[in-house]
């Protein structure tokens, strides 16, 4: 076929660079993409398999992947409407996400600030349903634009459509191989509300502004997470749990002091807590380490395979499955061989 001379195909591509864990790993075929017809031109390259690469913060490729890895750089933001009560933003998938949280700041937008500092790009949020300190992307998002690949048409999700849950959507599931997501929308309100009743905010006061709440975010997660520039990971590793009220009595009977928090009507539990109650921090397979300051990142300590990575991971749930009879899952994207897999499968492969 005939593919935009701008687009350089490359072969037998090392996704190192493009992943924050650093881990080597091979795709077939690799391609970035910068426009959206660049985009319908390279899903229109012959390959068994592709995937969508965004900024890789939250994904471990578990080996060489067979295919075609298209790398989304589309950028721009532009405002929709500006009035009294109300901001909307257009923003491209290839937009770094904290990047644009500040763009936001500077320009008097307020309400993105709770969810600062969190790596990858804007298209990876929706997927997602990124969230932190008491806010999730579902409580902004206007629209989420995708691609259909069949028809390369760009169609229109509302957010009851994206089906938003806890580090879930309809992009994660129904869509997750027929869709790619090129832009979304984002509404917010006038006057803004600040949202401090998460953690090290509380102490903020309800006088605080955005910008505030901004810094307070900026410097609570770079004292809680390490640099993946400086030390490889993808952030939280598991998802806090969400046990039934039966669950939580029987394990709270044994743990009185457990963190927890209301998830509709049943418990969300503090998969890092769980972590460090089996005393893991630290520990190490490998190149890989449980990190010393917070146990739910797993790090690349420099010389990690993705082996190391898989067997660290599964060890630590096997450990908190025998001391608490909860099993933690993964919120890090398993990329196989053939395609996403799981921390199950892999071990079982």
């Amino acid at each position: 076929m005939s593919v935009n001379y701008f687009m350089q195909i490359l072969k037998n591509h090392n996704l190192k660079p493009y992943t924050s864990f650093g881990v080597d790993a091979y795709a077939t075929q690799f391609v970035t993409v910068t426009t959206l017809s660049e985009l319908k031109l390279a899903l229109q390259i012959p390959a068994p398999q592709r995937l969508i690469l965004g900024g890789g913060s939250n994904l471990l490729f578990c080996d060489d992947f067979d295919g075609l890895v298209i790398r989304i750089c589309l950028t721009g933001i532009a405002v929709n409407e500006s009035a009294d009560d109300v901001v909307c933003l257009h923003v491209s998938a290839g937009e770094n996400w904290h990047e644009f949280v500040e763009w936001t700041l500077t320009q008097g937008y307020d309400g993105l600030e709770n969810l600062a500092l969190i790596p990858g790009v804007v298209g990876a949020a929706p997927v997602q349903n990124i969230g932190a300190y008491g806010v999730e992307f579902k409580d902004v998002c206007d629209y989420v634009d995708v691609l259909d690949i069949e028809t390369l048409t760009v169609q229109r999700y509302a957010p009851a459509e994206c089906q938003f849950g806890y580090r879930d959507s309809v992009f994660k599931g129904e869509l997750k191989d027929s869709a790619v997501i090129t832009a979304v929308g984002i509404k917010l309100h006038k006057p803004w509300i600040a949202k401090i009743n998460y953690g090290p905010l509380a102490s903020l006061g309800d006088g605080a502004s955005a910008l505030a709440i901004f810094k307070q975010v900026c410097l609570t997660r770079q004292q809680k997470l390490p640099d993946p520039n400086k030390l490889g990971n993808a952030g939280s590793f598991f998802k806090n749990p969400i046990i039934n009220l039966t669950q939580f009595n029987a394990i709270v009977a044994k743990h009185p002091n457990i963190p927890h928090y209301p998830a509709g009507d049943d418990i969300k539990l503090a998969a890092g807590w769980l972590i460090d109650q089996c005393h893991l921090k630290g520990y190490r397979q490998g190149g890989a380490q449980v990190h010393t300051e917070q146990a739910l990142v797993i790090v690349n300590t420099g010389s990690a395979t993705a082996g190391d990575i898989i067997a660290l991971a599964k060890h630590i749930q096997t450990t908190v499955m025998a001391r608490f009879a909860i099993e933690l899952h993964h919120e890090v994207r398993f990329m196989g061989r053939d395609g996403e897999t799981n921390l199950a499968e892999v071990c079982r492969g």
